[in-house]
Parts: C-alpha cells; structure tokens; sequence
C-alpha cells in the first residue's frame, strides 16, 4: 500500500510574533522559500488579533516581548474558539526548563530555542504541519 503525501507547504499559513523584526525578516523569509505563506506581527496584543483574524495553520511565537509576552499570547489564544487548536510552537532564546514547563503548560505544541538552523526549523514545521494533514 502506498501513501501519496501532500505537500502543506503549498497551502499552509504561518504567523510569526515576536517583536524582534530581524527575527521575523529572517524567519519569513527563509519559510516563504520553502513555499509557506507568512505573516507577522511585532507584539503580542497585535499577534493574538491578527491569528484571530487570518487563522493561520501555525503560529511560531516568542516568550519576550513588550506588551503581551508569548505565555499570555498562548493562553488567549487556547481561549478564543476560532485559535484554540491552532498549533502554537515557541521559538525563543531563553532556555531554562522552567521556561519550556511553562510553554507547555499554558499550550505550547512544541519549544524551539533560537538561534535554529533554517533547515531544522523547515523540517520541524513540516513534521508539525504533516501532522495536521493525518498523513
């Protein structure tokens, strides 16, 4: 029995918040070669607004950030029924276990530390978005 494995790539929509623009330059352009239809935001109050209104196939997120960080982000959207089962994968630099308890604990899917490779990150998005598909 073969499987044909559509590819999420072509259809899939991710919102990147994090209220570094570098970081969000970065990211969106190293997913938008990958084929992935991105957006940003540079808060988090605006991030949750934005999810709400594109309703995107996943959210990479940060911790730190001014206004709203990446814990209340996630939690709002766990809340909002049109967001609550969007994947959510926290891509951030801290690193300390307490920081990644609490990332799954308020409804992260995944916790990625930064810096990434674009590759490893491509690959794990792919993993993740495979998953939604029920190949």
């Amino acid at each position: 029995m073969s499987y044909k494995i559509p590819l999420p790539s072509k259809f899939a929509k991710i919102l990147v918040i994090d209220d570094e623009p570098d970081i969000t330059n970065l990211v969106c352009k190293t997913l938008e070669a990958q084929g992935y239809t991105l957006t940003a935001e540079n808060s988090g109050e605006q991030g949750i607004q934005r999810a709400i209104s594109l309703h995107p196939d996943l959210i990479l997120l940060d911790i730190n950030m001014p206004d709203k960080d990446g814990y209340e982000v996630c939690k709002a959207l766990r809340k909002e029924p049109s967001t609550k089962d969007i994947p959510i994968i926290f891509l951030t630099g801290k690193d300390i276990l307490e920081d990644r308890y609490k990332s799954y604990q308020v409804g992260g899917d995944l916790f990625i530390k930064k810096p990434i490779s674009p590759e490893i990150l491509a690959n794990i998005i792919k993993i993740v978005l495979s998953s939604i598909y029920k190949l």
